[in-house]
């Protein structure tokens, strides 16, 4: 296997209902994501974008095709070793947060490297050096309730991190926030995969969000219709991704 490859996904096909009554929603995808990627995956309403990230994430199974996550086949293991992939292999960001509101942000943010054993000091140690970098170090005592909507999302990216995940799935992670929040969100994602810290495959309708990804794949009528690279520039490819919105028929909320 390449160390390098994340994911692969071979001719995925996804169909709903019975012979007859049956809607396909993604035809025949195939897609590479390498190590230290950042992907955001696009398109209108209806393209089959929560479908694939259900389906990479675990969540769903696809009707045909190979989906290899770090060389194992997703499809094709047991619901015991998908719970182990989803524990040790994968991080999720959600758009409405999912934070414990009866626990700290700190407890919050180490709950997944506590449910995998790790001591007490460990997950003191790994919970502040990720809120550090988020700018949440001053926040750590402070329940949910207590949180901006902004400091919440940057707390559940801190929990996707802690376990050192092989990739991150972020579920339109900005949807829930101001334009401020968005930007600091997002620029703590892109430094932690700057850094080498983390791959991300990120499912937004924002051309904002997407231009801070490296690759914007864009997704109608369940195919992957073209692919935009982010040269040296965030400010030239986000241009470049609401031009491609325009000549798709606009926007993709």
């Amino acid at each position: 296997m390449n160390e390098q490859k994340v994911v692969e996904i071979k001719n995925l096909v996804k169909n709903y209902g019975t012979s007859g009554f049956c809607t396909t929603v993604l035809k025949g995808i195939d897609l590479e994501i390498q190590r230290n990627d950042f992907i955001a995956i696009m398109g209108p309403s209806g393209s089959g974008k929560t479908t694939l990230l259900n389906i990479l994430s675990t969540i769903d199974k696809p009707t045909q095709g190979r989906v290899m996550l770090d060389g194992v086949d997703i499809t094709k293991v047991s619901n015991r070793d998908l719970s182990k992939i989803r524990r040790d292999k994968i991080g999720f960001i959600f758009q409405d947060y999912n934070l414990l509101d009866t626990m700290t942000l700190q407890d919050n943010i180490a709950l997944p490297l506590s449910l995998n054993g790790a001591s007490g000091r460990e997950c003191i140690q790994k919970s502040e050096a990720l809120a550090q970098m988020f700018g949440l170090k001053g926040h750590l005592r402070k329940f949910p309730y207590q949180l901006s909507g902004g400091q919440k999302q940057r707390g559940a990216a801190c929990r996707a991190l802690i376990t050192n995940p092989e990739i991150i799935f972020a579920d339109e992670p900005t949807g829930a926030l101001d334009s401020r929040s968005s930007k600091e969100l997002l620029e703590c994602l892109k430094m932690v995969n700057d850094n080498g810290q983390a791959t991300i495959l990120m499912v937004t309708h924002d051309a904002f969000s997407a231009s801070y990804a490296k690759d914007v794949y864009i997704l109608s009528d369940g195919q992957i219709q073209c692919r935009l690279s982010k040269g040296k520039d965030r400010r030239e490819f986000y241009d470049k991704i609401i031009d491609m919105q325009a000549s798709m028929g606009g926007d993709f909320a």
